[in-house]
């Protein structure tokens, strides 16, 4: 019980960020949660090398080469002008960020979407004197609910997909999370609006090109955007037709960061600025996570709820609550084997994979591509989000955005 009322602390220290004079940011709580149960002997030092997933760390540490290389070379401001320049207004900026950044999290995965959209918005905050806040949290509702609907768009989804014995993950989750999640997005519109109405105005938006601040770089940023693109389609074609091929996304990540790391001139540069303090946050959280896990505090209490684990509504209760303290991708990792046991349908497959993914809207730990967000923003701009601002919206939107995958699903 030791490590999760180390688990409850790092909450509270996250809500509150601040000891006294003591400002404390995001990692290092969660490097004080993972030491503290180090120290306490909730889990030994070999297991908590075995517990940190060297996948979703290499996988980050590759696109966050590729994000520096792009943000960089000029070639992300450049590439964002061409995409958000159709924007006349916030609401149309506001409408672009959460439906391109969302459909495209689906097919590039959330996370990737967090590492390269955070200086994308911060830019177009600066540029059109909008509030970074406002951006900063439709970019992580757009990631998060955009990645519900497709098998790859983040791993606890892929877990899902290949370990659910789903046949056609691709045309099954489409099937069932496309249109809500659509209607998600256009809600997270007016949620937003609605939290944020002092930020909106009639005035147009004037938008200009930005040059390439690094030519070199910003052709290599440009492989790499082109090798993640290819090998993401060859990825989707190996999950669609059923081969037994182990294509990790830490695959996709790493080959794809590789022209950067080796042919840019000032790739040494490059490393130093690559995000290390989100790299320690999430080792920190796979020792912190797998402590409260060895303390068997979730297994019992899943164990005496007595419940139908099959029923669609309870589906989306335990999986949103029980990823606050779990995270999504152990939570499905507990839930899977015991929906397989019980016989569970395609459709209660989806329902957690939804469940356990819309989950990241309701608090700042709830999803690891808004710590991605927020820990970026505030060493790219000393922009931030508390927990307390992100509740404030994440919470009802949360509400609205289960009902809707609940009330689709139980109607088709």
């Amino acid at each position: 019980m030791i490590s999760v009322a180390i688990l409850l602390l790092v909450f509270s220290l996250i809500a509150v960020r601040q000891v006294g004079r003591i400002k404390l940011e995001i990692w290092q709580v969660m490097g004080f949660g993972a030491l503290a149960c180090l120290i306490t002997q909730q889990i030994s030092p070999t297991d908590a090398l075995k517990s940190i997933n060297l996948d979703v760390i290499l996988f980050l540490f590759g696109m966050f080469v590729i994000g520096v290389g792009l943000e960089e070379s000029g070639y992300l401001s450049h590439l964002s002008y061409k995409i958000f320049k159709r924007a006349k207004s916030p609401d149309e900026l506001l409408i672009l960020i959460l439906f391109v950044m969302g459909i495209t999290s689906a097919f590039l995965m959330n996370d990737t979407l967090a590492i390269i959209g955070t200086p994308v918005v911060l830019h177009l905050s600066r540029k059109h004197q909008t509030s970074p806040k406002l951006l900063l949290m439709t970019l992580a509702f757009a990631v998060t609910i955009g990645s519900v609907m497709s098998p790859i768009g983040n791993p606890q989804n892929l877990l899902i997909a290949l370990e659910g014995k789903i046949e056609n993950p691709f045309i099954l989750f489409f099937k069932f999370l496309l249109v809500p999640t659509l209607v998600n997005l256009a809600i997270a519109f007016y949620v937003l609006r609605f939290f944020y109405k002092d930020n909106f105005h009639n005035n147009s938006l004037n938008h200009s090109q930005e040059p390439i601040k690094n030519k070199r770089l910003a052709k290599l940023s440009k492989i790499s955007l082109f090798l993640i693109v290819t090998m993401v389609i060859l990825k989707i074609s190996i999950v669609t037709a059923g081969i037994n091929f182990d294509f990790r996304l830490t695959y996709i990540s790493l080959v794809a960061s590789l022209p950067i790391l080796i042919l840019a001139k000032h790739r040494y540069d490059i490393l130093k600025k690559v995000d290390w303090k989100t790299l320690v946050f999430f080792v920190s959280m796979f020792i912190l996570m797998q402590s409260v896990w060895n303390s068997g505090f979730i297994q019992e209490i899943i164990g005496n709820m007595n419940i139908n684990i099959t029923n669609l509504l309870m589906i989306f209760i335990v999986s949103i609550v029980l990823s606050q303290f779990i995270s999504n991708v152990p939570l499905v990792a507990l839930y899977l084997p015991m929906l397989l046991e019980a016989g569970a349908s395609s459709k209660e497959m989806v329902a957690l994979a939804a469940g356990s993914t819309i989950a990241g809207n309701l608090f700042i730990l709830g999803a690891a591509s808004t710590i991605i967000i927020i820990q970026n923003a505030e060493k790219k701009s000393n922009e931030t989000i508390t927990f307390v601002e992100f509740a404030k919206v994440g919470m009802p939107l949360t509400i609205l955005n289960t009902l809707v995958y609940y009330a689709y699903l139980s109607l088709v």
